[in-house]
C-alpha cells in the first residue's frame, strides 16, 4: 500500500467487499476528484494504491486522494446508471464530463382533442400547436425533443401548411370575433369563428399525431379512404378539402425528404478527438425527418483518458477503452445525455458501444435500445452527415481556442506578466452603468484559462452615493470585492492564498481613463494590494474602436496597442462583456423600480415556473397587473384562488 496516504484510508480500501459499486475519491479540501465504477470494488480500488504510477494524471491524482467513498448496488448496470448520474451532478475533475447548455424543446399539442367534440377549455375542444421547453406532464402531448427551437418552428409551420392547426393562446382565442391573417393564408381553419367543427378539427389533430410519429404511408391511406367516402356521400365540398390536404402532404413529403423506411425515431453518434479535445455531434430522426444534429464538447478529456487506460490495464481486460478514447468520449456521452432525455429505440454510432451500457440504458426507460455501428443505406448517409458535423465542429472549436489563446499571450507579453502558465492569468473588469443617475449597478466579469467564466460574474446594487457619481460608484464596488482579499492576504502573512475568491487577479481592468484608475489606486492602496494590478482601459480620440489606451495605476505611461493587436482584442472583448453585463442589470433594476416587478415575485404560491408563464402569457409585469382574474385563472399551474391572490396583491 502506498505511504503517502493515511492509515484510516489504506484500512478502508483494505475491507472494501469483492461487490460491484461506485467509489468516490476526494483529496484535503474534500474537492470530488473522481467518480469511479467496478465490477469488484476490492480489486479495482486496490490497484489505485498498489501500483507506483509516477508522474503520471493518474499518479497525481492518486497522490491527492484524502478520502474514499462507495456505494454497493446489485448489478454493473446499475453502477454504471449510479456512477453517470454522479458524474453529471457533481463533476468530478477526472472524468469526462458533458455540460447541459440547455434543455431540448418539444412540440406540444395542448389538451385532449374529444372525437365527440365536448370539452369545456378552448385547449381540449380545439388544441393547439406550441413550442415548448420544459418538464412535460400527461395533460398534454409532446412530440421530440428537437435539436433546436429552429426544428420545432418548422415542424410547426409544416402542420399548418397541412391541417391548419391553430398555434393563438387560449386567451387570443377565446375573444377572437372573425379569423385572423393565417386563415386568410391558409395556415389555420378558424376554429375560434366555428368555420370548422370540433369533429372535423380532432381529425386533423389525429392526422398532425400521426405524421409526427412517422406514419406518413398510413396516413396518406387513411385519407385517400375519407376523401372517398366524402365523394360517395356526394359532399364533394369537403371532399376537395381532403384532397388538397393530401396535396400538401405529398409536396412537405417530398420537399423534407422525409423517409418512409422503418426508421421513425433515432439518434446518430458520431464523435471526433483531435488536439486534446472532443466532439460528440448528435443527430435526431424524429418521425422519419432528420431534423438536423447539435454538438457537444467534453471536458476532463485527456485527464480520464489516462485513467481508464490504468484502469483497464488493471482490470487486464480491453472493454471499451480499448477502442481508444473517441469510445471512452462515446460511452461518457451516452451514459450521461440520455439520463434526462428519452432514449429511441436506435442508436446508430461510430464507435462500439458496450453492451451493458444498452442494457443499462433499456432497464431504464422500458425499452430494448440497440446500436449500429456498421450502417448501411440511408443510415450510413445519416452517419456520415453525423460524422462530417462533428470534424466541422471541432475545427472551429480549436481554430477559436487557438486565437483566443495567442490573445492571452499577446497581452501578456504586451503588459511584461509573469506567469508559470497562461492558463492561470485571471482578468476581472469593472463597468458601472445607470440611466441619470436611476438604478445604478456595477458589473465584475472574470477571464482565465482563455475564456470568460460566467459563473463567476457579479452584479453589485450601488446605493448611497449620489445619482450619477461614477467615482463613487467605483470606489464603493472595488472597495466590497477586495476587502475580504485584503483580509486573506493579511491572515496567510503573504503567503499564497489557495481560495480563488479570495486571491487577487494578475489584472483589474477598469472601463475608463485617469480618473477611474485614481479611484481604484486609492482603494487598493487603502487596502494594502498591489497597485501594479490595475489597468485603466481609456477611450481614444472620438472614442472610436481601436484607439484605446492602457492606463497604469503604478505610474507607467499609457500605452497604445494598436489597432489590430490580439491583446488590444482581448482587453476590448472582457471590457464589452463587462459592459453588457452591467447595462443587462441595470434595466432589469430599473424596470422593477418603474413598475414594480419584485412584487410579483413577493406572492405566495408564485415560483419561477408559474412567474416565468405569466410573464410570457402577458407579456410583463404590466401585463399581468391589466389582467383580470378569468385571463389569470387561464395560465397553466394558476388555480381560481391563486388568480385572485396575484389579482390582490397586484392592485
Amino acid at each position: 500500500m502506498s505511504a503517502s496516504h493515511s492509515d484510516e484510508l489504506l484500512a478502508q480500501v483494505a475491507a472494501l467487499p469483492p461487490l460491484p459499486g461506485v467509489y468516490r475519491y476526494f483529496d484535503a479540501q474534500d474537492t470530488l476528484l473522481y467518480v469511479g465504477k467496478a465490477r469488484n470494488l476490492k480489486k479495482r480500488v486496490s490497484s489505485y494504491f498498489t501500483k507506483q504510477h509516477g508522474g503520471t494524471r493518474i499518479g497525481h491524482m492518486v497522490g491527492r486522494i484524502a478520502r474514499l467513498e462507495t456505494t454497493v448496488v446489485r448489478s454493473e448496470a446499475e453502477a454504471l446508471l449510479l456512477e453517470n448520474n454522479l458524474i453529471k451532478s457533481l463533476g468530478p475533475k477526472y472524468n469526462i464530463l458533458f455540460r447541459d447548455d440547455k434543455s431540448y424543446p418539444y412540440l406540444k399539442i395542448t389538451g385532449i382533442a374529444p372525437k365527440d367534440g365536448t370539452g369545456d377549455a378552448p385547449g381540449q375542444r380545439f388544441p393547439r400547436m406550441a413550442y415548448y421547453r420544459g418538464s412535460t406532464d400527461k395533460r398534454h402531448r409532446y412530440f421530440g425533443p428537437y435539436p433546436g427551437a429552429w426544428a420545432v418552428k418548422e415542424t410547426i409551420q409544416l402542420l399548418q401548411k397541412v391541417f391548419r392547426l391553430r398555434t393563438c393562446e387560449d386567451t387570443v382565442f377565446a375573444n377572437r370575433t372573425r379569423p385572423c391573417l393565417l386563415y386568410q393564408i391558409k395556415r389555420c381553419s378558424a376554429p375560434c369563428v366555428q368555420l370548422v367543427t370540433p369533429e372535423a378539427y380532432a381529425g386533423d389533430v389525429a392526422s398532425a399525431e400521426a405524421m409526427l410519429r412517422g406514419e406518413t404511408q398510413e396516413l396518406l391511406a387513411q385519407l385517400e379512404q375519407r376523401m372517398l367516402g366524402y365523394s360517395e356521400q356526394l359532399q364533394f365540398e369537403q371532399a376537395a378539402e381532403v384532397r388538397n390536404q393530401i396535396t400538401a402532404l405529398s409536396r412537405v413529403l417530398h420537399q423534407q425528404a422525409i423517409e418512409t423506411v422503418s426508421d421513425k425515431d433515432v439518434d446518430i453518434l458520431a464523435v471526433r478527438v483531435q488536439g486534446g479535445r472532443a466532439c460528440v455531434n448528435l443527430a435526431m430522426v424524429r418521425g422519419g425527418r432528420h431534423l438536423g444534429d447539435r454538438a457537444y464538447f467534453p471536458v476532463h478529456v485527456e485527464e480520464a483518458a489516462a485513467i481508464y487506460h490504468a484502469e483497464d490495464e488493471a482490470a487486464q481486460q480491453p472493454g471499451p477503452d480499448g477502442h481508444g478514447v473517441a469510445a471512452q468520449v462515446l460511452a461518457a456521452f451516452i451514459a450521461q445525455h440520455y439520463l434526462g432525455v428519452p432514449v429511441p429505440p436506435t442508436l446508430i454510432v461510430s464507435e462500439p458501444v458496450d453492451p451493458e451500457l444498452l442494457l443499462a440504458l433499456g432497464q431504464q426507460a422500458g425499452v430494448r435500445v440497440t446500436a449500429v455501428q456498421q450502417p448501411r443505406e440511408q443510415r450510413r448517409a445519416w452517419l456520415d452527415m453525423a460524422q462530417r458535423g462533428a470534424e466541422l465542429q471541432l475545427a472551429r472549436l480549436l481554430a477559436e481556442e487557438g486565437s483566443q489563446q495567442a490573445r492571452t499571450r499577446a497581452l501578456a507579453e504586451a503588459l511584461d506578466l509573469e506567469l508559470e502558465s497562461l492558463d492561470q492569468l485571471t482578468i476581472e473588469c469593472f463597468d458601472i452603468s445607470h440611466t441619470a443617475g436611476e438604478a445604478t449597478q456595477a458589473s465584475c466579469v472574470v477571464f482565465h484559462h482563455h475564456k470568460m467564466q460566467n459563473s463567476e460574474y457579479r452584479r453589485y446594487k450601488i446605493e448611497g452615493i449620489t445619482g450619477g457619481d461614477d467615482y463613487a460608484a467605483m470606489r464603493q464596488v472595488l472597495t466590497r470585492r477586495y476587502s475580504h482579499v485584503a483580509e486573506a492576504q493579511r491572515e496567510a502573512g503573504g503567503a499564497e492564498v489557495t481560495n480563488r475568491q479570495a486571491r487577487l487577479p494578475d489584472l483589474v481592468l477598469v472601463d475608463g481613463g485617469k480618473g477611474q484608475v485614481s479611484m481604484a489606486r486609492e482603494v487598493f492602496t487603502q487596502l494594502g494590494l498591489d497597485v501594479s494590478r490595475i489597468v485603466g482601459v481609456e477611450k481614444g480620440e472620438g472614442r472610436k474602436v481601436g484607439l484605446e489606451e492602457l492606463v497604469f495605476a503604478d505610474g507607467r505611461p499609457k500605452i497604445w496597442l494598436g489597432r489590430d493587436s490580439a491583446a488590444l482584442m482581448l482587453v476590448a472583448q472582457i471590457r464589452d462583456e463587462a459592459h453588457r453585463f452591467a447595462i443587462t442589470g441595470m434595466r432589469a433594476a430599473r424596470a422593477r423600480v418603474r413598475v414594480g416587478g419584485s412584487r410579483l415575485e413577493d406572492i405566495p404560491g408564485v415560483g419561477p415556473k408559474k412567474r416565468a408563464r405569466l410573464l410570457q402569457r402577458f407579456g410583463g409585469v404590466r401585463g399581468v397587473q391589466e389582467a383580470s382574474v378569468q385571463d389569470l385563472a387561464t395560465v397553466e399551474g394558476i388555480s381560481q384562488a391563486l388568480a385572485e391572490d396575484i389579482y390582490r396583491a397586484l392592485r
